[in-house]
This record gives structure tokens, sequence and C-alpha cells, in this order.
């Protein structure tokens, strides 16, 4: 493959750079051209081989599959079914610019971006060379032009210097985006779900997008929905119990009357003292018994004596 540059600075060698590009596109070879953000290599998106060799060229697997620039939003509604109102503002605000929008692919589109699983990412560059050349050619498939986990290249010169040979033609218009600045990648915001979701933020800022959009999300996960345990589940849901009906008031009675104070009872008269009992008369002592004398004590004299 013969390559060639173009300074695209100078209107000859620019219009001649654009014929060449378009014929390499058509041929199915891949490209470098400047963009709004960085430098990007191109092939026809429609096209599975050119698309193959974009990615060889990177380095890079179809797990990857590269963005497709359009010339203008109109070109939005043939490539992309389901567009949200919301998406279609932000097209309306920041395209040309650097803005990714990634969409639900057209069904009937007969193309081959890699691993996309039906979907196709979006963006109109604000790049008037780059918007010459998709005029011409229509969609491209690009990505930024240098080897996966390189540096993205600036001018066309720093993009040759990685893909060397890889390319057909490299157009040169100088730095992107400025000489002396980092190269900004754009951001890329995902409008298949029902919110749009910032997958990467670059050149436009998440907060620029939600006040623009303020149910957009970041890319910071969702929290877990709840989900009942497995005795939760199994356990048996209690239907919950009628609400008793309330109790009729009673009625308040009537209050008892107050009872009459009792009349105070009479003061008992004193009783009258006792008389004293007379001393009882003292007992006469008996006097004292004769004592006896016992008979058996006497004895009588014997006979015959004297």
């Amino acid at each position: 493959m013969s390559t060639t540059s173009y300074n695209c600075t100078n209107d000859t060698q620019r219009a001649e750079g654009l014929a060449h590009a378009q014929k390499a596109i058509a041929a199915k070879q891949v490209i470098v051209m400047p963009t709004d953000t960085v430098y990007g290599i191109a092939a026809d998106a429609f096209s599975p081989q050119a698309v193959a060799t974009l990615l060889a060229a990177k380095g890079r697997g179809r797990n990857m599959p590269p963005p497709v620039l359009i010339p203008r939003i109109g070109t939005m509604e043939g490539l992309a079914t389901d567009i949200p109102d919301d998406a279609r503002k932000l097209a309306e605000k920041y395209w040309p610019g650097p803005l990714t929008l990634i969409f639900h692919a057209q069904p009937s589109l007969t193309w081959d971006l890699g691993d996309t699983v039906g979907t196709v990412a979006l963006r109109v560059p604000d790049e008037q060379l780059a918007l010459d050349l998709l005029t011409l050619t229509g969609p491209l498939a690009v990505s930024s032009a240098n080897r996966t986990g390189q540096p993205a290249a600036q001018t066309a010169s720093a993009a040759r210097e990685q893909l060397a040979e890889s390319v057909e033609v490299y157009l040169e218009g100088g730095f992107r985006p400025l000489e002396g600045t980092d190269g900004v990648p754009s951001t890329i915001v995902d409008a298949t779900g029902l919110r749009l979701r910032v997958v990467r933020e670059g050149a436009i800022s998440l907060a620029e997008i939600q006040r623009m959009i303020p149910s957009a999300l970041g890319n910071e996960p969702e929290p877990e929905m709840w989900s009942p345990s497995a005795d939760e589940e199994t356990a048996p849901v209690e239907e919950p119990a009628e609400p008793a009906e309330p109790a009729e008031p009673a009625e308040p009675e009537e209050p008892a009357e107050p009872e009459e104070p009792a009349e105070p009872a009479e003061p008992e008269e004193p009783a009258e003292p006792e008389e004293p009992a007379e001393p009882a008369e003292p007992e006469e002592p008996d006097e004292p018994a004769e004592p006896e004398i016992s008979t058996s004590s006497i004895t009588e004299p014997e006979a015959g004596k004297s």
C-alpha cells in the first residue's frame, strides 16, 4: 500500500487530498483526518471489510466497535430508531460538536461495526474538512488515530508515527483541538434506556448535560433493587385485619345525690361510780385439838402378881 499525506491548509492539496480520500474509502481502505477533538482513522461504515481493517490498524477487537460520524443531524433518522426527545434536544444543541449519542440501530441496515448489540453511536463533528469528506462519502466509522493504549494523535504526522503504512491517506490540518492543549474526547451519552446516561465524560461535562436534561444519569452504578428473601417469598401473606368498629360511647351516668350528713350521736351519761365493797370479817382461828390418848400404850398388870 502506498501512503500519501496531504497538507490541507493548502487549498490545492486540500482538494487533492479529499479526492484521494474519497477513492480510498470506496476501495474499502482507511484514511486519517482531523476532527474537532483529535485525529481519527476512518473507514466506510457499511463495509465489514473496511471496518475490520480499521480495527486491525488500531490493534483493537470487535468488542470495541467504532462510532459513526455523519455530515448532518438529519442523517440520524436513517441510522437510528427509538430516538428519545431528550436525545434530540442534546443533538440540536451540541451538533456539530463533541457529543456522541448511542441509539438503537435501524434493523434494516446491513453493516457490521463489531459487537454493538444492536446499537450505533453517532456524532456530527465540528470540523469543516471532516464534514466535506463525509458529504462525499456518507457515514464513516471513525476511531481515534492511534494504536490502542497509546495517546490520541493531535496531528496527522503523529498519527502516521503510530499507524504507518496501514493507512492509505493522511489529511493534515494542523493541531487538534489547539496546539499546546491536550486532546479531549467527545462526551458519550447512552440514549437506549428509559433515561439518558453519560457513559463517558469528555469535552461536555455531566453537570452541563444535567442542566439541560435534569433526569440524565452519570456512569455510577445504580443501587440494587430490593428483592424479597426466600423466607419472605414463601411466607404466607397475612391479610390485614379489618378495623374494629368503634364502640358507642356510654351514656354519662347521672351524678348521685349527695347523702345527708348523719346527726351527731348524743353523748352518753357517765356511769355512776360503784360503792366500794365492805372488807370481809376475819375468820376466827380454829381451836387447837385435844391430843388423843392411845389406849394401846397402857399395859394392864398381869394376874397373880402383886
